[in-house]
């Protein structure tokens, strides 16, 4: 039996402290967000608040991203409208990266047999040139490797090979693009 009352934030380090993150929230979901935020305000405004963003990224509007300073990105990597990388761990994203629309990104999970429902989070890798494809979901603790190919809709919960496509049938090789 869950003893939801019992959850704490044990374990759990936000990295910033409370006025940062509500800043962060109150710029998010102010202007990052919004459809007429240009996308180079966006990087400069993940940049001011820690993110590590390289040249050539393009973050299209509505994308959500939890904590900034918990965020890599790669050269020339996009990260599609309404992506959401809730990252309560680092996100590390490659170069080349194409993370499609509404795609997430989930850092954050909890132990379903502790009856505290305890946090269970772990860090998001995605290697360069790796494509998570509109509306799937890359879990906790996965890496998506190299050139690797996580298709629309899918859920990754475990590590997937580079140059691997991931789908809901199951898994197979695909070519290094050219």
């Amino acid at each position: 039996m869950r003893d939801l009352p019992s959850f704490t934030l044990a374990g759990y380090d936000k990295g910033r402290g409370r006025v940062v993150q509500a800043l962060w929230f109150a710029v998010m979901n102010t202007l990052f967000m919004a459809w007429f935020c240009p996308a180079r305000l966006r990087v400069a405004l993940l940049r001011a608040f820690g993110a590590r963003i390289g040249t050539g990224v393009l973050i299209r509007h509505r994308v959500r991203i939890l904590w900034p300073w918990k965020l890599t990105v790669g050269d020339h990597s996009w990260i599609g409208e309404g992506a959401w990388i809730l990252n309560l761990e680092p996100v590390t994203i490659g170069s080349h990266v194409c993370v499609s629309q509404e795609a997430l990104l989930c850092t954050g999970s909890h132990d379903h047999r502790a009856a505290d429902f305890r946090y269970r989070n772990a860090p998001v890798t995605v290697g360069d040139g790796a494509w998570i494809a509109a509306r799937a979901t890359v879990l906790a603790g996965v890496r998506v490797g190299r050139h690797a190919v996580v298709a629309a809709g899918t859920v990754v919960d475990r590590d997937l090979p580079e140059l691997t496509l991931h789908t809901a049938t199951g898994r197979r090789p695909v070519q290094e693009p050219a």
